[in-house]
């Protein structure tokens, strides 16, 4: 099982250790095109700061972020499951996971980014602020940017199992699955339902969409589970408590998407 997280805005404040060592991050495939989106990077936060802050959408207060990209070569790094924080991360709660499951989230964890492509929770990076929404003056739209280097990478590193898709919009728009592989990929959805007048309502919840999917991965992971498809996730979650509603696609090769209904938002 291979799962797609989004990063988080927030990060873990820089704490002590070495570098960046760009050579030892997980899919080497990518690292040419890291190399140019952390070059543009720096040389964009090493220049004119408000120009830095416009093309990376922070206001004053956020002024900091720039200085802190301008230094991202020297920057003590620290693996990316301690640096992104965040709603989904904390109901994730990786520090608290037993060694099995935190193994296990070593292995199928996937972290979506704007600098880094793509990078799994033991890789150590620096704290750093580009969202894949960013549109760099040399390299343009990163959402698009990281088309063509994932789509050369990421369906190996699929495999042959489940690909579970939790990113949001502006991170699912660097890799798309496709042929086999879309036909293994599941997307969730979480839906609020409450009953007003005798009447189900549902709803769509953003904050707690991010706590309920850091929740579903967690309950995964501790129960060791291993679902190799769509229809074996459903399974997977329903005995784990959850509600899920889900139909397979009309056509091949198309993703299937779940909705998982919650009655209590927390």
């Amino acid at each position: 099982m291979l799962v797609l997280l989004p990063p988080s805005e927030g990060k873990a404040a820089d704490g002590s250790g070495a570098p960046l060592e760009p050579q030892t991050l997980s899919l080497p495939g990518l690292a040419p095109a890291r190399a140019a989106v952390l070059e543009e990077l720096v040389e964009l936060c090493a220049g004119d700061e408000l120009k830095a802050r416009e093309v990376l959408g922070l206001s004053e207060g956020l002024r900091g972020e720039v200085a802190k990209n301008a230094g991202l070569r020297s920057a003590p790094a620290r693996p990316a499951g301690e640096v992104y924080t965040g709603v989904l991360y904390d109901a994730l709660g990786l520090a608290e996971l037993p060694d099995g499951a935190r193994a296990r989230a070593e292995r199928s964890l996937l972290v979506f980014s704007g600098l880094w492509g793509a990078v799994r929770i033991s890789d150590r990076i620096p704290s750093y602020r580009c969202s894949m929404g960013v549109k760099l003056p040399g390299l343009g739209a990163l959402g698009a940017y990281w088309r063509g280097p994932m789509a050369e990478v990421l369906p190996e590193a699929a495999g042959q199992g489940l690909v579970l898709d939790l990113r949001s919009a502006a991170y699912a728009a660097a890799w798309k699955p496709k042929g086999e592989v879309a036909g293994r990929t599941a997307t969730v959805r979480v839906l609020h339902a409450q009953t007003v007048d005798g009447v189900e309502k549902r709803s769509v919840v953003s904050h707690f969409n991010k706590a309920t999917k850091g929740r579903l991965v967690r309950d995964l992971l501790l129960a060791g589970a291993a679902p190799d498809s769509p229809a074996e996730l459903v399974t997977a979650l329903r005995d784990l408590g959850y509600v899920v509603e889900a139909e397979a696609p009309a056509k091949p090769a198309k993703a299937w998407s779940l909705d998982v209904v919650v009655t209590r938002i927390h």
